[in-house]
C-alpha cells in the first residue's frame, strides 16, 4: 500500500468560531456536510457516505478551536493517519477561516483537495457563509 502524505488546505468562512465549532464537532453538525450520516458512540465516531463506512476515533478536541479524528482500521485500532479541523482567527481583523489537516495517497491528493473544497462548500453553504 502507498503511504499517505499530509496536506494542508484553508478555507475563509464567514462564521463565528462557536458555531462553526458545531458544525465540526457534533455527529448532526458534521452530518450537514461531511457525510451522509454521522453516529458516535462516546469518542468513537462512524461516518457513512453511499455504501461506504468509515470509523474513527475523537482523539482531540478544543471547544470552539479545533476537532482532530484518527482513522480506524478493520480491527477499531488508531491508523497512522487523521483529519483535523481547526478553526482560525485573526486577532485583528476577526476573519474566520476553517484549516483542514488530511492525508491521501500521493498522486490522490488534488483529488482529495478537491473533495474537501466540495464539502466546505456544502458546509458554506449550511451556515449561510456562501
Amino acid at each position: 500500500m502507498n503511504p499517505k502524505v499530509r496536506y494542508e488546505i484553508e478555507f475563509p468562512i464567514n462564521s463565528s468560531p462557536q458555531l462553526l465549532y458545531q458544525y465540526i464537532s457534533t455527529p448532526s453538525g458534521l452530518q450537514e456536510w461531511f457525510a451522509d450520516s454521522v453516529n458516535s458512540r462516546g469518542e468513537y465516531f462512524t461516518f457513512e457516505w453511499n455504501d461506504s463506512e468509515e470509523n474513527a476515533r475523537l482523539v482531540s478536541k478544543k471547544s470552539g478551536e479545533k476537532v482532530k479524528f484518527k482513522w480506524l482500521d478493520e480491527n477499531n485500532k488508531d491508523t497512522d493517519y487523521f483529519f483535523e479541523l481547526r478553526i482560525l482567527e485573526d486577532e485583528i481583523t476577526k476573519d474566520v477561516s476553517l484549516m483542514v489537516i488530511d492525508f491521501a495517497i500521493e498522486d490522490e491528493v488534488d483529488e482529495s483537495r478537491q473533495l474537501w473544497e466540495n464539502q466546505v462548500s456544502d458546509l458554506k453553504h449550511v451556515i449561510g457563509s456562501a
